[in-house]
């Protein structure tokens, strides 16, 4: 869902028309993020996670230590919170997939690697959360069709990896 701008809501003017735009781009927001959680261990999840984008023949090509790097950095941005206990992002892709996107427009480069985070909330250190950004939506139908193979993937990988239905 593409989040509309100014011109979307011309028909409704004033506070109407600007709180019409901020709940219209709250929802595109909330739905570009697909969320899941499963209680465990953060490293048990992440090997989960691992061996279910391995077992599709993909390769992870880098890990970003995001809960690291936030810690590392807390004093010197003045931070006054801890935003996780855990947080980790593995990046892949697929040569199918990916190509497929690709083919349909090359500007779908820009959804390539593909993302899945891990986190562990520090009052709730035995949930760990799965994320990933929803793609679909965007350009042709060939396009959008393509990009509904990448959330259809990321979603596999991760209920997979979750032990979710």
């Amino acid at each position: 869902m593409r989040t509309p701008s100014i011109h979307a809501v011309r028909g409704i003017t004033g506070w109407m028309g600007l709180l019409a735009l901020c709940l219209a781009s709250a929802l595109a927001q909330a739905q570009t993020i697909a969320r899941f959680s499963t209680q465990g261990e953060f490293d048990v999840v992440k090997e989960e996670v691992l061996l279910a984008i391995q077992g599709r023949g993909l390769v992870v090509d880098h890990t970003s230590y995001i809960g690291n790097m936030l810690e590392r950095t807390a004093k010197d941005v003045g931070a006054g919170k801890r935003v996780y206990a855990r947080a980790e992002a593995v990046q892949f892709c697929s040569a199918v997939v990916s190509r497929n996107t690709m083919e349909a427009d090359p500007a779908n480069i820009a959804f390539c690697p593909y993302v899945v985070a891990l986190y562990v909330l520090p009052d709730d250190p035995k949930t760990v959360h799965a994320v990933f950004r929803r793609v679909s939506g965007a350009g042709s139908d060939a396009s959008r069709a393509s990009l509904r193979e990448v959330d259809a993937l990321l979603e596999a990988i991760v209920r997979e990896a979750l032990g979710l239905k």
